[in-house]
C-alpha cells in the first residue's frame, strides 16, 4: 500500500534534527510492514492546536488525489492534539479511503478519543444544521451577489479584492484555453501535463504541474462562467473563459475515457487495514488477492515480513473469514451495558477538558451582556450622553461578534450529551453484521488493533483494558473456519494436485483412460 509521511516539530524545544528522526522511524516502519512512501510532508515550527498548517492541508487536499491509502506519523499528537480538530480531518481523510498510523503507537494514547472522534463524525450533521444555517447565512448572501467564498482561485482567473469577484486573468487565461482545445483534439492529459512542465510553466502556488490538478481543471464549469455555490447556481456569474461548444466536447472525451475497461476495475475493500497484525513478527498484515486454478479471485491478508521472506513464516488468512470473527466478536464485546456506561462516563469527561474556547467566549458574553445591563440602567436613571450612546452602539456590535464565535465554536466543537451518546451506541446493537457499511463503521469505532497467530487472535478495543484473546478452537466452534486457512494454492501445488488426481482416476477406471 501507498503511504506518506507527516512530520511536524512545534517549538524552540525542537529542532531540525526531530523532524529528521521522526522520517527515519516512520520510513523504518513502512518497510518493516510492507508500505511504499511515495512522498513526505513537513511543518516546521507550528503548531498541531491550528489548521493553519500549509503542508498538512495540502496533505489534506492530495488524499482526494487516490495516490496513497496511509497517512503514517510518528505519534498521533503530530498530526493533532485536538480532538475535534483530528476528528474533523479524520473524517475528510476517511471519505477520501485514507487511514492515519502511529508508527509508534500500536495501541494509541488515550483510546476512548477514538471513540469520540468517530462520534463527532456521526453526529456532525445532525447537530449542526441548525448553526451552519446561521453561521452560512452571509455566504449565501455573498453568493448571490456572484461574490467569491473562498477557496481556491483557478488558473485562469485573479481576485478582485475590492468587489471579491473572480476577473480573467490575461497571463495564465491562454493556457486554460490551450489545455482544453489540446484535450479536446485527442491529446492526453499526461502529454499536456509534460508538454507544460518541460517549457516552464507552474502553477499559482509555483509547483509543477501535475494530471490530478488538470482533472480537475478540465471539469470545472467556472470556466463557461457558470458561479457555484452549495444550492446558489448564477449562470454568467463568473467572466467566462473556455466557450461552451468546446467544453462540452471534453467533458463527451472525459465521459467515453471514464467508461473505458481499464478504468472499471472495483477496489476490494480491505476491513483491517492497518489495524491487523502477525502474531509473530508483530509486522502489520497487508491486503493481497491471487485467482485460483478455475479463475476465481481469493482475497486475503499476508504478514509484511513473510511476503518479503524477512524470517517470518505465518501463512496468509483469507479476508472474509478473519473479517467476519472480528465484526461477530467484536459485537458480542462492546456491547456490554456495563462497558458502555463506563465508556460514556470516560467520554464526557474528556470533552469538558478538551473544550476550552467554548467556555471562554461565554464569559465573556456574560461580561458584555451584563455591561450593557449596566448602561441601560444608568440610561433609565436620566444618564445618557454622546459617549454613552456610543458605548452601547460598541457594546451591542461586540455581544453579535461573540455569539457569532460561540456559535463558530459550538460548530466546530459540538458537545455531545448522555443521552446522544447512549443513542449512537445503540444503533450498534440493532446493526446488520453482513452490512458491509456497519463492518465498516464497527471496526473502525471499537477495533484498535488484531495480532493473528497460529493458535489463538488477540484482539485491542478501544477502551481501558479493552483486550480479548481467543482461541482457535473457539473461533472454529464459533464460526465453522479455519484460522490456518492460506492464500490460493501455488501453480506447483495445482500440477501436483491435478498429476495425484488423474493417477486416482486412472488407477479406479474400468474403462481404458486417454490422457
Amino acid at each position: 500500500m501507498n503511504a506518506v509521511i507527516y512530520a511536524r516539530y512545534s517549538s524552540d524545544s525542537q529542532r531540525e534534527e526531530s523532524i529528521e528522526g521522526q522520517l527515519r522511524e516512520c520510513r523504518e516502519y513502512a518497510e518493516r510492514n510492507g508500505m511504499i512512501v511515495v512522498g513526505t510532508y513537513i511543518d516546521r515550527a507550528l503548531s498541531a492546536k491550528t489548521a493553519d498548517r500549509p503542508e498538512f492541508q495540502h496533505m489534506i487536499k492530495d488524499s482526494a488525489k487516490e495516490l496513497f491509502e496511509v497517512v503514517l506519523v510518528w505519534k498521533l499528537d503530530r498530526f493533532s492534539r485536538d480532538r475535534y480538530d483530528s476528528a474533523h480531518y479524520k473524517h475528510i481523510l476517511k471519505k477520501n479511503g485514507v487511514k492515519v498510523v502511529s508508527a509508534k503507537e500500536h495501541i494509541s494514547e488515550g483510546p476512548e478519543g477514538i471513540i469520540l472522534e468517530a462520534m463527532l463524525e456521526g453526529y456532525a450533521e445532525f447537530y449542526s444544521a441548525e448553526l451552519s444555517e446561521k453561521i452560512h447565512r452571509g455566504q449565501k448572501e455573498n453568493a448571490l451577489k456572484g461574490k467569491n467564498n473562498g477557496g481556491g482561485i483557478p488558473l485562469g482567473y485573479l481576485l478582485d479584492k475590492k468587489e471579491q469577484k473572480l476577473v480573467v486573468d490575461p497571463v495564465t487565461s491562454p493556457l486554460v484555453i490551450e489545455v482544453f482545445e489540446r484535450y479536446a483534439s485527442g491529446e492526453t492529459v499526461r502529454s499536456i501535463v509534460e508538454d507544460f512542465n518541460t517549457r516552464g510553466l507552474r502553477t499559482r502556488k509555483g509547483h509543477a504541474f501535475n494530471i490530478n490538478s488538470f482533472g480537475s481543471l478540465l471539469k470545472n464549469r467556472k470556466y463557461i462562467g457558470e458561479y457555484r455555490y452549495q444550492d446558489v447556481v448564477i449562470a454568467g456569474g463568473v467572466p467566462a473563459i473556455v466557450p461552451e461548444n468546446l467544453f462540452y466536447r471534453v467533458q463527451e472525451r472525459m465521459e467515453k475515457n471514464r467508461h473505458a475497461p481499464a478504468m472499471s476495475k472495483v477496489k476490494e475493500d480491505y476491513l483491517l487495514t492497518t489495524k491487523l497484525f502477525c502474531g509473530k513478527c508483530e509486522r502489520m498484515m497487508v491486503g493481497e488477492s491471487g485467482k485460483s486454478h478455475t479463475g476465481v479471485m481469493h482475497y486475503y491478508y499476508k504478514c509484511g515480513g513473510a511476503k518479503r521472506r524477512q524470517g517470518c513464516d505465518k501463512k496468509a488468512v483469507r479476508k472474509d473469514w478473519i473479517e467476519r470473527v472480528v465484526v461477530r466478536l467484536t459485537m458480542q464485546r462492546v456491547m456490554d451495558e456495563e462497558k458502555i456506561n463506563r465508556l460514556i462516563d470516560a467520554i464526557l469527561v474528556m470533552q469538558e477538558q478538551e473544550d476550552t474556547t467554548t467556555p471562554a467566549l461565554r464569559s465573556q458574553l456574560a461580561e458584555t451582556e451584563s455591561a450593557i445591563s449596566n448602561l441601560l440602567k444608568a440610561i433609565e436613571q436620566g444618564i445618557f450622553t454622546p459617549s454613552t450612546k456610543q458605548r452601547l452602539e460598541e457594546l451591542e456590535a461586540q455581544k453579535e461578534e461573540i455569539l457569532v464565535n460561540v456559535q463558530t465554536a459550538e460548530l466546530q466543537k459540538p458537545k455531545l450529551t448522555r443521552e446522544q451518546m447512549t443513542a449512537w451506541f445503540e444503533q450498534f446493537r440493532h446493526g446488520d453484521p453482513k452490512n458491509r457499511d456497519f463492518q465498516k463503521r464497527l471496526i473502525d469505532t471499537f477495533v484498535n488493533s488484531v495480532y493473528v497467530f497460529d493458535d489463538k487472535l488477540v484482539l485491542t478495543y478501544n477502551y481501558q483494558h479493552g483486550t480479548q484473546t481467543i482461541s482457535l478452537e473457539e473461533t472454529e466452534s464459533a464460526l465453522s473456519s479455519d484460522l490456518r486457512c492460506g492464500s490460493p494454492p501455488s501453480r506447483r501445488k495445482l500440477r501436483l494436485l491435478a498429476t495425484a488426481f488423474f493417477k486416482l482416476l486412472r488407477a479406479h477406471s474400468t474403462a481404458p483412460f486417454c490422457g
